[in-house]
Parts: structure tokens; sequence; C-alpha cells
């Protein structure tokens, strides 16, 4: 009878499964049947909470986030979060190409607002610290944007704005909205991100 492995590192166990498939984009369940299975014939324990380990491979740069529940290994990219940081020259380099404004509200240095060098597609997702991946914000919308990938803040703001448009029964802005919205279906962009017609 094979020995039960009490020490066994939960993490370590995650860890295993995304470098046995790496390059591949895998969802959440495919990931958590595995490893529950695993731990437990191996440990004879549960496996308590895999959503928030996974959730930490994420953020500590081990794992990519393609997507909400899909996580992706590339063993070239593992651990090199540090040099995801955008250098004290790039930002001053983003600024200067932003006129040093907020591309959101085109308000900046001038009305005396704070900065931020903001990545387009966000460090947890796989995004470099590149000119062409920068851009400027200021500090309320960099707060707003969070980590979210630019087109699901963009879509859950014309959500937002086709509601209000409908309480005031704007017609010509709730047409606007569909439109836009539709244009998200048609490309299957951020379907998880869901709107009442």
């Amino acid at each position: 009878m094979k020995q039960k492995n009490n020490n066994l590192v939960q993490k370590d166990l995650l860890i295993e499964f995304f470098k046995k498939n790496p390059n591949r984009d895998i969802e959440h369940p495919e990931v958590v049947d595995w490893v529950v299975a695993t731990y437990k014939k191996r440990t004879g324990k549960v496996f308590r909470d895999p959503d928030r380990a996974i959730r930490q491979l994420s953020q500590s740069g081990f794992l990519i986030k393609i997507a909400k529940g899909v996580y992706k290994y590339d063993p070239k990219k593992e651990h090199k979060r540090e040099l995801e940081d955008f250098t004290s020259a790039q930002k001053e380099a983003i600024f200067k190409k932003d006129n040093y404004k907020c591309v959101v509200c085109g308000m900046g240095r001038k009305e005396g607002l704070e900065l931020h060098a903001d990545h387009i597609k966000p460090k947890d997702l796989g995004g470099e610290a590149t000119l062409e991946n920068g851009q400027t914000l200021c500090s309320k919308h960099n707060f707003i944007k969070k980590n979210l990938k630019q087109t699901e803040t963009g879509k859950k703001m014309f959500i937002h704005l086709y509601e209000l448009a409908k309480k005031e029964n704007n017609k010509e802005l709730i047409k606007f909205c569909v439109d836009v919205l539709e244009a998200y279906e048609k490309h299957n962009i951020n379907g998880h991100i869901v709107w009442e017609k």
C-alpha cells in the first residue's frame, strides 16, 4: 500500500499541474478537479480553497490570467513580474506621449492632478512594461480601471450609460449604447459581462 504524503503543500501541487501543462489556456474547473482529486489521493485530506491558491499564483506572476477563470503557465514569463514595472524613464515617455493628460478624462498636470503610468494590458494578464502598452491615467481613473482589461471597463461603462439612458428615456443615447454593446457581441468580446436588453 502506498504511503500518504502528509507534507504535500497545496501550492506545490498546483505548480506541478501547471508545469505539466505549459502554454495552454486552462479553464478553472480542469485545474480544480485535478488538484482536489490528486491531493485527496496523495494525502487522504481535502484540498481547501483551491480558488484562492490559484489567485495567489496569478498575483505572484507565476500564472497569466487570460480571462475570468482561465489561466496559463508560460515558462518564459515565470517570475518576471518585477521586470514588468515601468522605469522612471518609461513613465516620463508615456506621460509625454499623452501630453501629460489622462487618456480618459483629458485632465492632467495643468489641473494639478497626480498622473499614473498604467499598463493597458494589465500585468496580471501578461502585460509588459513597454511604451506601446503604457497610457497615462489620473489617479481616479487608474483606481476605477483597477485590474480590468480596457474592453471590460468600457463594456461596463456602456452598460451603466445604457441603464441611465433608459431611466431618462433618452432614445438617441439608448440607440448609441445598443450599437456599441452589440459590437461587443458581434466580435465575441467580454461575453462574461452580461447586459440586459
